[in-house]
C-alpha cells in the first residue's frame, strides 16, 4: 500500500495516486473533505486560506463510493493558480515576474537550488511548499477510513504555541476529554486558558513580522498488538511513524511516550510493569512506553509527540543573499502564516493514521476488506487467549 503526490503550490492542481487499499471499502468524499477543511483552519493562518477551499475530486479507483482494488486518483483543485498562470506554465516562454532569488532561511530554497542547480528557486519553492500537505491528507484520510473497521481512532491537540505551554497538571484528563476540549479550541489547545495565551502570542508575533512553532501530542486508540515487528530495522513500527511524521514540513522532532523526558530517569521510573488482573488476564499499570516495545505495538494507546519549528517565511525577513548579484540582502517574502501549528496536527493525524492503516494492510493481507476483517478476527481471538494463558501451540 502506497501514495505518490505530484502538483505545485500555485499549479493547476494537486494530485495523488493511492495504491494497495483493499476492495469494498467504503469512500466518503465528504469524510476526506472534512479532514481538508480542518487542516485549513486554526488562528494565525495567512491570506491564502481565505482563496482556497480544498475539495478533493476522485478520478479512479471507487465505484459506487467502493473501492475496486484498483489505484484511486486523487485530486485537488489550486483556485490561486488563476492568478499565478504565467508564472507556472507548463510552456514557454519564460517570464521572470515573481522570481525568487534571494533564498529564505529555513527554507529548501538554498539547498534545492544547489541540488537541482535552480537559479529561478521558485522552482524549489512551488514543490517544496507546506501546500504539498493538503494532497497528503487527501491520501491518508483514506488510511483513515480503513483503520475505522478495526476501531482505531486518531487524534490530536496542542500542548504548546512558542512560549505559552498547557501546565502539566492540566494535561490529565481522559483523552475523550481532551479531544472534546481541543475540538472547541482556535489553536486546537485542550485547555482555555492557554488557548487565550497562544491566541495573544500568535497575535503578538503577527505584528513584529515573525512566526511561532508548537509541540503537538498525537493519540491513536484501539491499536491491536503485535503491528510492527523487531526482526528487522526497517520494520520497527516506531521508525516508520517517525520517519512519516519528520516528513512533514516544519517538523524537527519526534517523541514516542515519554521520549526525552525518559533519559533523565532510572529504568525502574520508566518501564511498564506487566501484571495480572483479578481474572489473571496480563495489563500494563502505566504507559510510559506510549504503546511501542521494542518496534512492535503492545496494545496500549500510542502517544506521540512533535516538535514544530516557526515558519521560516517571515514578513520582516533575514540576511540573505542575491543569487544574481551576489550581494548581501533580506530574503524574499512570500505569503504565509504565522503560525500552523494546528495545521500540522491535522497533517500529522492523516500520516499516522496512514502508517497504522499499512501496518494493519502487512498484518491482516486480504484483496478484500472482508478477508482483512476476517484475519483480523480470528487474530484478536488468538491474543486474548495468549494474554489470558489459554493459547497453547499446536502440535505439528
Amino acid at each position: 500500500m502506497r501514495y505518490l503526490t505530484a502538483g505545485e503550490s500555485h499549479g493547476p492542481c494537486l494530485t495523488a495516486m493511492v495504491e494497495g487499499l483493499p476492495s469494498h471499502m467504503p469512500v466518503a468524499v465528504e469524510d476526506i473533505n472534512i479532514q481538508l477543511a480542518r487542516r485549513q483552519e486554526g488562528y494565525g493562518r495567512g491570506e491564502r486560506m481565505k482563496i482556497e477551499k480544498d475539495e478533493v475530486k476522485i478520478l479512479s479507483g471507487v465505484r459506487f463510493s467502493r473501492t475496486t482494488g484498483g489505484p484511486l486518483t486523487l485530486q485537488i483543485l489550486n483556485k490561486d493558480f488563476e492568478s499565478w498562470k504565467d508564472v507556472m506554465s507548463v510552456q514557454g516562454p519564460a517570464v521572470t515576474r515573481r522570481r525568487i532569488h534571494c533564498p529564505r532561511p529555513g527554507h529548501a530554497d538554498l539547498a534545492g537550488g544547489i541540488k537541482y542547480l535552480h537559479r529561478d528557486l521558485r522552482d524549489v519553492l512551488e514543490r517544496s511548499s507546506a501546500r504539498e500537505t493538503a494532497i497528503r491528507v487527501a491520501s491518508c484520510t483514506l488510511g483513515r477510513m480503513l483503520l475505522k473497521h478495526f476501531g482505531v481512532h486518531v487524534f490530536s491537540y496542542v500542548l504548546a504555541i512558542g512560549s505559552v505551554k498547557v501546565p502539566e497538571e492540566s494535561r490529565n484528563l481522559s483523552y475523550e476529554d481532551l479531544e472534546r476540549e481541543a475540538a472547541a479550541s482556535p489553536v486546537s489547545c485542550p485547555h482555555a486558558e492557554s488557548s487565550l495565551a497562544m491566541i495573544e502570542e500568535i497575535e503578538r508575533a503577527r505584528q513584529q513580522g515573525d512566526s511561532l512553532g508548537g509541540i503537538i501530542e498525537l493519540v491513536a486508540l484501539n491499536l491491536v498488538p503485535g503491528l510492527g515487528s523487531h526482526v528487522q530495522w526497517d520494520r520497527r513500527l516506531d521508525g516508520r511513524l517517525a520517519r512519516a511524521l519528520m516528513s512533514i514540513q516544519g517538523i524537527k522532532g519526534v517523541e514516542i511516550g515519554e521520549g526525552f523526558a525518559s533519559a533523565y530517569k532510572r529504568g525502574s521510573q520508566v518501564h511498564d510493569p506487566i501484571c495480572l488482573d483479578e481474572k489473571k488476564k496480563i495489563y500494563r499499570s502505566s504507559n510510559r512506553a506510549g504503546g511501542l516495545e521494542g518496534g512492535i505495538t503492545n496494545g496500549e494507546p500510542l502517544v506521540l509527540r512533535l516538535a514544530m519549528k516557526p515558519i521560516p517565511t517571515l514578513t520582516k525577513p533575514l540576511p540573505s543573499v542575491d543569487l544574481d548579484t551576489f550581494s548581501e540582502r533580506p530574503a524574499q517574502a512570500e505569503r504565509s502564516d504565522t503560525c500552523a501549528v494546528h495545521a500540522a496536527a491535522v497533517v500529522a493525524e492523516a500520516v499516522v493514521a496512514w502508517e497504522l492503516a499499512l501496518a494493519y494492510r502487512e498484518k491482516f493481507s486480504g484483496d478484500s476488506l472482508e478477508e482483512m476483517i476476517g484475519a483480523y478476527k480470528h487474530y484478536c481471538c488468538l491474543v486474548e487467549d495468549y494474554l489470558a494463558g489459554k493459547w497453547k501451540r499446536p502440535m505439528l
